[in-house]
């Protein structure tokens, strides 16, 4: 065996040195180290060798199958160097001509419009901040005036780190967060009033999966306290953001609404862009309830050691997914999190 694989090597040397194109080239690998080929097919009849035999033809076969790749290896390059080379000489070709451009990546959406917004309230007086997005109960719910039997701290709602058993209630559990809120939190305890900031980020809340509703989703939350701010300057921020949004003023309206971590609290809706008259969008309202807001509440000032006869405040969110979704079209939220290229492919750069 040792004498045919000897004769395979040199035959296949040769021929891979007289070998002028990738075709030939291909033919003697598979005839040679194809599934079906010659030294392959003899490496199957290495077990009716006598065992004191095996070994040393099995490193010699293997040394043989290497030597044979790498000189197909050198070959190769040896053949597409020619063929540049011969391309280069050619009458007509022009090195200036730039060469061919790649597929070219986009921005995702979400952080397109993201952008846009941290602009707007950076031109605003406002400081983008950011924070973990594996927070503590105390940040996430207790400093926020959310008590302990409130069921946003329920496992059917909140993604638990911390498992249950091991949760000892003074604060120190862990959670995905639920929203941007705990930013606001770290924000106000290391900086102080006066405060403007704008918290932009991923959150994540136990969800039943369908078009509206995704598990991890985006929002961005303001936050402004100081001496004597009132509902008049809460409504005006808003209003700027919708209109930096939309591209143009909306009519909005208030509604009372109730939030743990503001008083008074509200909900502001704005006139469907869409429609006149109703939409699958509106619901046949005409309005559409983009973002909560209202006057943080005075146990979250002094959570944060500040004295609410002193400051007040106001706080607003904003859900970036669902804006995205207005602003494109975009029927269905768990697009944003599938990776798909056919839908990223949608926003190029």
């Amino acid at each position: 065996m040792r004498e045919r694989l000897e004769l395979l090597r040199s035959e296949g040397l040769a021929s891979i040195a007289e070998a002028e194109a990738e075709v030939g080239l291909k033919a003697i690998e598979v005839e040679l180290l194809g599934r079906k080929g010659a030294i392959t097919g003899l490496l199957k009849t290495l077990g009716t060798l006598p065992a004191e035999e095996r070994p040393g033809i099995g490193q010699f076969a293997n040394q043989v199958k290497l030597e044979l790749s790498g000189a197909l290896v050198e070959k190769r390059q040896i053949l597409a160097s020619s063929a540049l080379q011969a391309e280069l000489a050619a009458d007509g070709f022009d090195s200036s001509l730039p060469g061919p451009v790649g597929p070219r990546g986009g921005i995702h959406p979400i952080n397109a419009v993201t952008r846009e917004l941290e602009d707007l309230f950076l031109s605003m007086g406002f400081q983008v901040v950011d924070g973990p997005e594996v927070e503590l109960e105390e940040n996430n719910f207790d400093a926020l005036n959310i008590p302990a039997d409130h069921p946003a701290r329920e496992s059917h709602d909140t993604i638990w780190v911390t498992p249950e058993e091991q949760r000892s209630g003074d604060g120190s559990g862990v959670v995905l967060r639920t929203h941007t809120s705990p930013v606001q939190i770290r924000a106000l305890r290391k900086y102080g009033a006066p405060l403007r900031v704008v918290a932009p980020g991923r959150v994540f809340r136990q969800e039943t999966l369908d078009a509206t509703h995704e598990h991890t989703f985006h929002q961005m939350e303001g936050l402004v306290v100081d001496k004597g701010v009132g509902v008049a300057h809460m409504l005006h921020a808003m209003n700027t953001l919708i209109e930096g949004v939309m591209g143009r003023k909306l009519e909005t309206r208030l509604r009372p609404g109730f939030f743990p971590f503001v008083e008074p609290g509200f909900e502001l809706d704005a006139r469907c862009p869409f429609c006149k008259n109703g939409c699958k969008v509106c619901k046949g309202s005409g309005w559409i309830e983009l973002m909560p807001g209202g006057l943080v509440h005075p146990n979250v000032l002094r959570a944060c050691d500040l004295d609410p006869e002193e400051y007040s405040g106001y706080a607003f969110g904003l859900g970036l997914s669902r804006i995205v979704m207005l602003r494109y079209g975009i029927a269905d939220i768990r697009w944003f999190m599938s990776g798909s290229l056919s839908f990223l492919g949608q926003f190029p750069a």
